[in-house]
């Protein structure tokens, strides 16, 4: 009798345990898709990763290029499918050279708005060392990689004011049932022009240029309507209260990269976001 009361508590035991792997395994999300910010001060370095495909937007200053093939290294990345300029600043484009020089690049797309510079020197030297062709964009380009269909916006003329952020190219990608916003320095010209023909919504924005306040930003949150939104600035030249006082207006959740790296998860149906 015993011992049949112990191979009770034993199958009870076993059916326990099964059911909570099953409910743990039932709880966890898969999540394909990747968006990781780098902590770059004011100045921009986005990887966008799903399935072993890889998109970086922008690069950031030069000082951060060691710590961009160290992050590749670790996360065994050896090849970018796309690098996407989004203006010729230095704080997008600083390590733009170190990053073609050391990883395989399939794909370039850049602004329209070259900039006098040794960054940018730099960047069109190594490019031609490496045979690589760039694309300039106007308009709109589309195209798929992964599970990510992405287009590209640039602008179709170059503006009097703010001649190089205005240049910024705008990125949007859908992934599953969510879609992100990336609008570079993007300022008043820029965002009006795009308004005038995009209209769509977002699940998450990277916030234009570093969080300084325009005018048009209320218009360009109003219209995509985030749930989220990222705000790439430094302790040193942090993001404006204006920006702020919108953004909670609006109920959108923000981070700061000056408070660290950010990465966004998401299943294709949910964003979880880390920092």
């Amino acid at each position: 009798m015993n011992n049949f009361k112990g191979a009770i508590a034993l199958v009870i035991v076993m059916i326990v345990v099964l059911v909570g792997i099953y409910t743990f395994k039932s709880q966890q999300k898969e999540y394909n898709f990747k968006i990781y910010f780098f902590n770059a001060g004011k100045a921009d370095c986005i990887l966008i990763s799903n399935n072993d495909k890889y998109i970086m937007i922008d690069t950031g200053e030069e000082e951060l290029s060691s710590e961009i093939l160290q992050y590749l290294k670790n996360n065994n990345i050896t090849k970018l499918d796309y690098l996407i300029i989004t203006h010729f600043d230095k704080d997008h484009v600083g390590s733009a050279s170190s990053i073609i020089d050391n990883i395989e690049i399939d794909n370039v797309l850049q602004s329209n708005c070259p900039k006098e510079s040794e960054y940018y020197d730099n960047y069109i030297n190594s490019l031609n060392a490496k045979g690589i062709t760039t694309q300039t964009i106007s308009g709109d380009i589309s195209f798929t990689l992964g599970d990510m269909n992405i287009v590209v916006n640039g602008p179709e003329t170059l503006y009097d004011n703010n001649e190089s952020n205005n240049s910024s190219l705008i990125i949007s990608l859908n992934y599953g049932n969510t879609n992100y916003l990336f609008t570079g320095d993007a300022q008043n010209d820029r965002i009006t022009d795009y308004l005038s023909t995009h209209n769509s919504t977002y699940d998450f924005i990277k916030v234009p240029y570093h969080g300084h306040y325009q005018k048009k930003l209320q218009k360009l949150l109003e219209t995509t309507k985030p749930n989220y939104g990222v705000i790439t600035c430094s302790n040193e030249e942090p993001e404006d209260e204006e920006t702020i006082s919108i953004l909670n207006d609006l109920n959108i959740k923000y981070y700061l990269t000056r408070n660290g790296s950010i990465t966004v998860l998401s299943d294709g149906n949910e964003i979880k976001i880390k920092q």
